[in-house]
């Protein structure tokens, strides 16, 4: 039935009925294999599909001055905004956040990092500060970093506290 005849489109279809679905056929470079997978419900790229792994974020951040007692309380909120904060140091003009981050690669839990603060800046009051430094490593180079005693200093104990 065309269009504006005043009947909805369900009304046109039988009880039950379903709707036929069209597609636009595939240009000559498309894999056909990849469309019987879709179609068939199975990927084989599944099984290589990278899992989510845990990064390690050291983000730094520098501007200019503010009182302590707002730095700290803007950390704080912000920790609890964001559950999976480690620990925060903190002074006048910079801190220091440290927490894990889940991923499926560097690329995506370094997006996330590098949007952390600007999008938590207004509901936590965060200072109007800028990223200064980030450090993004999976959980292996933390371990072996740590076991070498190259890595990070030994973070304070979980929560906001002064450089």
């Amino acid at each position: 039935m065309p269009r504006g005849t005043g009947r909805s489109a369900h009304a046109r279809r039988a009880a039950g009925e379903e709707r036929a679905l069209t597609s636009v056929e595939a240009g000559d470079d498309f894999d056909d294999e990849q469309q019987r997978e879709a179609v068939s419900g199975t990927d084989a790229r599944a099984e290589g599909r990278a899992l989510s792994k845990l990064w390690h974020i050291t983000l730094s951040v520098s501007g200019a001055e503010a009182p302590l007692p707002e730095v700290r309380r803007g950390l704080e909120q912000l920790a609890h905004d964001h559950p999976f904060l480690l620990t925060s140091r903190y002074a006048g003009d910079h801190a220091e956040i440290r927490y894990w981050e889940e991923a499926q690669d560097l690329h995506d839990a370094a997006a996330v990092a590098l949007r952390l603060w600007g999008e938590h800046r207004s509901s936590a009051k965060l200072p109007p500060w800028k990223i200064v430094g980030l450090e993004v490593i999976d959980r292996e180079t933390y371990h072996q970093r740590i076991a070498e005693g190259y890595g990070p200093p030994p973070a304070a104990p979980v929560g906001v506290h002064p450089f």
